[in-house]
């Protein structure tokens, strides 16, 4: 019986839920008051001054150079690509650095108005050596403004917006130690923040980053907490791992719930602010690709859960994958949507996933839109101690966004030659559909098994974007397969019995991947019918590649680039899909420098238009307008991992005047 409740959309309702709520509109009016303009990531905005007609005619009108360079003999600390996306509100902008500072800047000049340093950097290093901020919340109650950053130094703080002060009624001097409020001993060094956090009514919502590799069964729980807005008390937590006597702790068998940490919220969230709900993406617990040590279906790992924001109570859950070894993380925040299906008004919440499906639901209750069918999947996992869930959700409609699993079917044809070497390859790993168990290297001869999408996506936290005129969602997605296989650690030196190897590499036919194009796509979905209505390769990818270049084929999507993920994000207007791509060479590599803006037919995929820019930008991008001139501005250099040269900036591009 509890394997049966483990999989049902789980509803614990007090009382009827009314359907009053408005849809969500996105960005109001001229400004763009939080990370993706409205709190349900739709990433619109009803501006139309920038059009198909004067696109390419975009020029630079003003950049702003990161305050990170001044404190490079405070801190030792080296910030990495710049990644924040800002806000504006009136007439300035707001931005957060990878150092963890904010900036206030005028919205039509990009003059500096205060600076605010929290020394986030003096307590310690942050996690995955990310010192990267993704965004920043507005709060007002229409009369005080606060301006809200979770740092990578494990700081809430809150700002004064007029003044750049931290607000003294806030906590200690207008700062809350996320140190604390875990409700667990753990290694709290693991443990940090990048993403927004997010407000609802006077309650704010934090998640975490957690380090994702670590050697002793001592990292934090992703346990999500909750905190006053105007006096920094904490609310509630939720326990994403449930705890004694709670619901779901017996999908943590052998009193794994007490030591297993991450199950975190580490990328953003939404909220309905008429229901006063908040929607959670959950990830992948410790160890992410061993879980002999956790068996179970380890509820609320990798599920969207919505909670009360005001007391933290659950409202209901969807749990994607049971017992995830291949950190199949939900890696971006749910879109809140109104659609029309069958005649009926849904108030939709839309979750996109790295294993490239999309999952629907009625935001209020949790019941699934389109049914979402438990398939049996292989759950014979050769790696001794581990145990496997039998069954995996996949939903009936939409259908996914990426190919699922790798065969030989899908390895690359360009040419007898290739497909040859492809299917020679192939031998050295372990090829199955979506799902498929990983393997302790060398298992049988075989490398790895190759996991498709890998555990970059699909989707990652750029997400999905939404046009509520038309309840189309957009997602930016990419065919990045992982060889993933596992390897036993020095017993002296770590808790598991495994862990992930790196012996699988990236498999590669001359340098080309090793599955067939597009490498990168971008999708429209069609949420009033679960269908696809267009979908494109994104980039022209390596199809100047000296093996295949002869053949003249058209765009196969550009792979990102060595030592990134995922980057950008789709920004919807009243006639555009705006977005961006590194200039890569014919191998498909990033450049130096450079990027070119693009815009795109919402209802075709066409480019229409593009922009070259000498910055090599990596923020989702955000448009607002001021004084009559609407504005798009995006983030972009920094320098991560040896790569320099590039300095940290906002770049805010208009018509000219």
């Amino acid at each position: 019986m509890r394997r049966l409740h483990s999989r049902l959309v789980t509803v614990a309702i007090a009382g009827l839920v009314s359907f009053a709520a408005t849809g969500q509109e996105g960005a109001p009016g001229e400004d763009w008051p939080h990370y993706a303009g409205d709190r349900g990531s739709t990433k619109y905005s009803p501006l139309d001054q920038i059009d198909r007609d004067n696109f390419a005619s975009l020029e630079v009108a003003w950049r702003w150079r990161s305050v990170d360079d001044r404190l490079a003999d405070a801190t030792e600390m080296r910030p990495g690509y710049f990644r924040g996306t800002p806000l504006k509100i009136g007439n300035r902008v707001f931005q957060p650095t990878g150092l963890s500072q904010v900036a206030a800047i005028d919205a039509g000049s990009g003059e500096t108005l205060w600076v605010y340093d929290p020394r986030s950097y003096g307590r310690g290093p942050v996690v995955h050596s990310m010192a990267q901020i993704r965004g920043l919340e507005y709060w007002t109650d229409g009369s005080a403004e606060r301006i809200l950053i979770a740092t990578g130094g494990r700081q809430l703080v809150s700002i004064d917006a007029d003044t750049g002060k931290p607000d003294p009624a806030f906590g200690e001097g207008g700062i809350v130690d996320l140190y604390q409020d875990l409700g667990r001993e753990s290694n709290t060094r693991n443990i940090g923040h990048s993403a927004p956090v997010i407000t609802v009514g006077d309650t704010i919502v934090v998640g975490s980053i957690i380090l994702d590799f670590p050697q002793r069964d001592t990292n934090p729980p992703g346990h999500v907490r909750a905190y006053d807005v105007r006096t920094g008390k904490l609310k509630w937590r939720f326990h994403s791992i449930p705890q004694e006597g709670e619901e779901y702790v017996d999908t943590w068998e052998n009193d794994s719930w007490k030591t297993t940490g991450n199950t975190n919220v580490w990328s953003m969230m939404s909220a309905d602010e008429e229901l006063g709900y908040v929607y959670l993406p959950f990830g992948t617990p410790t160890n992410d690709y061993y879980g002999g040590h956790r068996h179970g279906d380890n509820v609320y790992a990798e599920s969207l859960v919505c909670l009360k924001a005001d007391t933290g109570e659950r409202v209901w859950h969807f749990q994607a994958v049971h017992h995830g070894i291949w950190d199949y993380d939900f890696p971006c925040a749910p879109n809140l949507i109104d659609i029309t299906v069958d005649g009926k008004r849904i108030k939709a919440v839309a979750q996109v996933s790295k294993q490239g499906m999309t999952y629907v639901f009625d935001r209020a209750t949790g019941r699934p839109v389109w049914p979402i069918e438990e398939k049996e999947v292989n759950a014979k996992s050769p790696v001794p101690g581990e145990r496997l869930a039998a069954t995996q959700p996949f939903p009936t409609k939409p259908p996914p966004f990426e190919e699922l699993g790798a065969t030989e079917d899908m390895l690359i044809d360009f040419t007898p030659e290739l497909r040859a070497e492809a299917l020679e390859v192939a031998k050295d790993y372990v090829l199955g559909p979506v799902f498929t168990p990983t393997i302790v290297s060398d298992h049988e001869g075989k490398k790895a098994t190759i996991v498709n999408p890998g555990a970059g996506g699909g989707a990652n936290w750029p997400g999905a974007s939404i046009d509520p005129e038309t309840g189309v969602l957009y997602v930016q997605s990419q065919t990045r397969p992982s060889a993933m296989s596992l390897m036993a650690p020095d017993a002296s030196r770590s808790d598991w019995r495994y862990q992930i190897g790196r012996g699988g590499g990236r498999p590669n036919v001359q340098g080309l991947p090793l599955l067939k194009p597009p490498y990168r796509r971008i999708t429209a979905i069609d949420l009033n019918q679960g269908e696809h209505a267009w979908q494109i390769p994104f980039g022209d990818g390596p199809r100047d590649h000296p093996a295949i270049k002869h053949l003249n084929l058209g765009p196969l999507g550009s792979p990102f680039p060595a030592g990134v993920i995922a980057e950008g994000g789709l920004l919807i207007t009243k006639t555009l899909l705006i977005t961006f791509q590194a200039k890569l060479d014919e191998l498909g590599d990033r450049r130096a420098h450079g990027s070119y803006l693009q815009a795109y037919d919402k209802g075709t995929g066409e480019l229409l238009a593009q922009v070259e820019v000498d910055r090599s930008l990596h923020s989702s991008p955000m448009t607002y307008q001021h004084e009559g001139r609407q504005y798009i501005v995006v983030a972009g250099g920094g320098s991560r991992r040896g790569q320099d040269g590039e300095p940290a900036e906002l770049v805010a591009f208009a018509l000219p005047n």
